[in-house]
C-alpha cells in the first residue's frame, strides 16, 4: 500500500542539477577558448578561468546530487519508521507488551524435495505448496535437513 504523499522537490537536487550544468558549460568555453589559441600562455586564462572552476561545479554537483538522494531515502526509512511504530499490535497484555505468538504451531513435519530444512505443516515456507512431503527420519538422523529457523520446528521434537 503506497501512501498518497506530494512528491516534493529538494533544492538540493536542484542545486546539484544546476552546479553540473554550469560545469559543463565552463568546461565547454574553456575548451573553445584553449582550442582557439596557439601558445600555452595564452591557454592558460581559459584553464584558470573556465576549465579548472567548471571541473570543480562538476564536482560539487555530483556530491550534492548523491548527498540529496541519500536524503530522500532517509526521509523514506524515516516515514517507513513511523508506520511501523504507529502501528498497534491488537494482542497487547496489561503491561503494554505485545505477546508473542509463535509463527508456527503444527505438529505434522515436512520437508520439500531437495530442500536442506524441515518444517512444521503451518510454516509460511511450505504452507500451500504441493511439492511439500512429509518428513523422512532418515534425513533428520544423518543431518542432512536441518530445522527451518523460520517455524523452529526442533522445540517440539526434542
Amino acid at each position: 500500500m503506497r501512501t498518497s504523499r506530494l512528491r516534493t522537490v529538494h533544492p538540493v537536487l536542484w542545486a546539484g542539477w544546476a552546479a553540473l550544468a554550469a560545469g559543463a558549460v565552463l568546461c565547454v568555453v574553456g575548451w573553445y577558448g584553449v582550442s582557439g589559441e596557439r601558445f600555452a600562455e595564452r591557454q592558460l586564462p581559459y584553464l584558470a578561468s573556465c576549465t579548472v572552476p567548471g571541473a570543480a561545479l562538476i564536482v560539487s554537483g555530483a556530491v550534492l546530487l548523491a548527498r540529496g538522494r541519500d536524503s530522500i531515502a532517509a526521509a523514506r526509512v524515516e516515514e517507513l519508521y513511523g508506520l511501523l511504530v504507529a502501528a498497534q499490535p491488537a494482542d497487547e497484555d496489561e503491561t503494554g507488551q505485545a505477546a508473542l505468538a509463535p509463527l508456527a504451531v503444527s505438529g505434522e513435519l515436512l520437508m520439500v524435495p531437495g530442500g536442506t530444512l524441515w518444517h512444521r505443516a503451518d510454516c509460511p515456507l511450505v504452507a500451500g505448496k504441493a511439492e511439500a512431503v512429509p518428513v523422512d527420519s532418515k534425513l533428520v538422523a544423518s543431518g542432512e535437513l536441518g530445522p527451518c529457523p523460520i517455524c523452529e520446528p526442533a522445540e517440539e521434537t526434542d
